[in-house]
């Protein structure tokens, strides 16, 4: 689907972008790949790895800037939506930037991509999204909610919206992964609550759900990824097996345990052997056959949260994992 095609990534030189480039065009050898962000020295340095590579194409811009957007957007097949001010403090703190970027941003994207266009359009979203208790949180549930509309705004024939939401991305910029490591020498660790739990999920994975999500979408889906759950606690003691660990209490905005799928989603929720597709409450969209496809609809009961989850990582596979990925951690 992405071959010969033109990709722009928003907010392209974060975790998410530094990883879905390169796959990408091993994969689909896309014409072209924009990366869209408004830091001149992230995109510097991303640069020197695509010296040579005339795919690859640097806009500096802002999604919370309309008219820079569509500039950006001439020519663009298929957008990843994934900037975004994702810090929870800092987005308790700076509330209105958060809902600068997270919902005007949206809502910039949206408006730009229908009126240039643009084929088909998949939005990152969180866990933090479902059933909100932080700021982040409860924008990007009204992010998603816009990406969800945008399908009846952009017509039958037009631009088509999805989005993608999973869990704690492994080894990532501001992960709990690379802090550990950066102060494992100390010989403390700082543990918000030793009943905590993630979801963990490999940014090889989430570029994945996107790919899924661009070649299945019919317009207003959330893809749900299926991913392991661990706690805190076991994933310190594989970092630092011999470091303590101090409690220091949930921070502003923190969860306990964090969702995906919340019960009152489950009614419009179908399972599928990967992951789950929660499909649009409005306009009859989750009895459509074509965006049901071959999913079964979830018990009523249904909620998808890190504590109650079937399927946990074990401390041999995260150990496996850092292993592998020693030299990524924290630099992407």
């Amino acid at each position: 689907m992405l071959k010969d095609k033109t990709i722009l990534v928003t907010g392209g030189t974060g975790s998410f972008g530094q990883t879905f480039v390169p796959m990408t065009l091993a994969r689909f050898n896309p014409r072209k790949i924009i990366i869209f962000s408004r830091d001149e020295m992230k995109q510097w340095e991303m640069a020197k790895d695509y010296t040579n590579d005339e795919r690859i194409r640097f806009f500096i811009g802002d999604v919370r800037d309309k008219d820079r957007l569509y500039r950006a957007l001439d020519g663009v097949d298929f957008v990843v939506h994934a900037a975004a001010t994702k810090i929870v403090p800092t987005a308790e703190y700076n509330p209105f930037e958060c809902i600068k970027t997270n919902i005007n941003g949206a809502m910039n994207l949206i408006d730009a991509c229908i009126d240039k266009g643009v084929k088909r359009v998949v939005a990152l979203s969180t866990d933090k999204a479902s059933s909100p208790i932080n700021l982040y949180g409860a924008t990007k549930l009204a992010s998603d909610k816009l990406f969800v509309a945008g399908n009846a705004y952009s017509g039958e024939h037009g631009s088509r919206f999805a989005v993608v939401r999973y869990g704690n991305v492994m080894g990532s910029r501001g992960s709990v992964i690379p802090l550990f490591h950066s102060i494992k020498e100390s010989g403390v660790l700082p543990i918000t609550d030793p009943r905590m739990t993630r979801f963990m999920i490999s940014l090889e994975q989430g570029v994945e759900l996107v790919w899924h999500a661009f070649e299945d979408m019919e317009g207003g889906e959330i893809y749900v990824k299926k991913i392991p759950s661990m706690k805190v606690t076991e994933l310190a003691k594989v970092i630092a097996p011999e470091a303590k660990q101090e409690i220091v209490g949930i921070r502003p905005g923190e969860k306990l345990h964090e969702q995906m799928i919340g019960i009152e989603d489950a009614h419009f929720t179908y399972e599928y052997d990967e992951h789950f597709k929660i499909l649009p409450q409005i306009n009859n969209w989750d009895q459509d056959v074509c965006r049901i496809k071959d999913g079964k609809r979830v018990p009523e009961d249904f909620v998808y949260s890190s504590d109650k989850n079937a399927h946990w990582m074990s401390a041999e596979e995260l150990k496996q994992w850092v292993e592998q990925n020693g030299d990524k951690i924290g630099k992407i």
